[in-house]
């Protein structure tokens, strides 16, 4: 797998689970691979217990671990990211994120929680030696609708941020030899992870 998605919500549907999946659309059209995570849907019990020798919790982990391009999304509570990614993200070991480019995106209510990202969600990721932490996207509801028939709708500047990260996020790919984008071999087959090709 190349990309990974990961929805930090508690809610489905989300604003932010919405953005983020909008985003993996737009790099599954440049024919990379996305695999999807819903920190949501798993065991509860286990995240609380961080248990990592539960099946879902290990299927997870491998999901991170694979990924060339962590995505991860969260809605903004109380001036940080969900408590429900923050239990996830703690799972991860030191250096969860070595060697991967990660690309942080949050949705909230108003512009006041816009340095939520930067002041919470992004020394996180750089702590577990993230390579490359790309410029976060931050959007608030009213910039992110959904129509029935459209799908979701962006306000011109995030459209305009998100395709600056796609375009980013692509050519990072595309730069890396293809040896270096094989999955090790692991499993994304259980429940809740699907992965879809371009």
């Amino acid at each position: 797998m190349s990309i990974l998605l990961v929805s930090g919500s508690p809610a489905v549907p989300s604003t932010s689970g919405r953005l983020l999946s909008h985003i993996g659309d737009r790099l599954a059209g440049h024919g990379h691979r996305i695999g999807r995570l819903h920190v949501r849907d798993l065991p509860a019990q286990a995240l609380l217990d961080a248990d990592c020798t539960n099946a879902s919790i290990q299927a997870a982990l491998a999901a991170v671990a694979d990924a060339q391009v962590v995505i991860v999304a969260t809605p903004v509570y109380k001036a940080s990211f969900s408590g429900v990614l923050k239990t996830f993200i703690d799972l991860l070991p030191q250096n969860g994120l070595a060697g991967k480019v990660v690309l942080p995106i949050a949705t909230g209510g108003s512009q006041s929680h816009l340095l939520a990202l930067d002041y919470a969600l992004r020394p996180v990721l750089q702590a577990l030696e993230a390579e490359h932490v790309l410029t976060s996207i931050y959007a608030t509801s009213s910039q992110v609708q959904w129509r029935e028939h459209e799908g979701v709708l962006l306000a011109p500047e995030i459209a305009g941020r998100v395709a600056a990260a796609v375009a980013a996020l692509d050519g990072a790919l595309t730069r890396q030899p293809a040896a270096q984008l094989q999955a090790p071999g692991r499993s994304l087959q259980d429940s809740p992870y699907t992965t879809q090709a371009a």
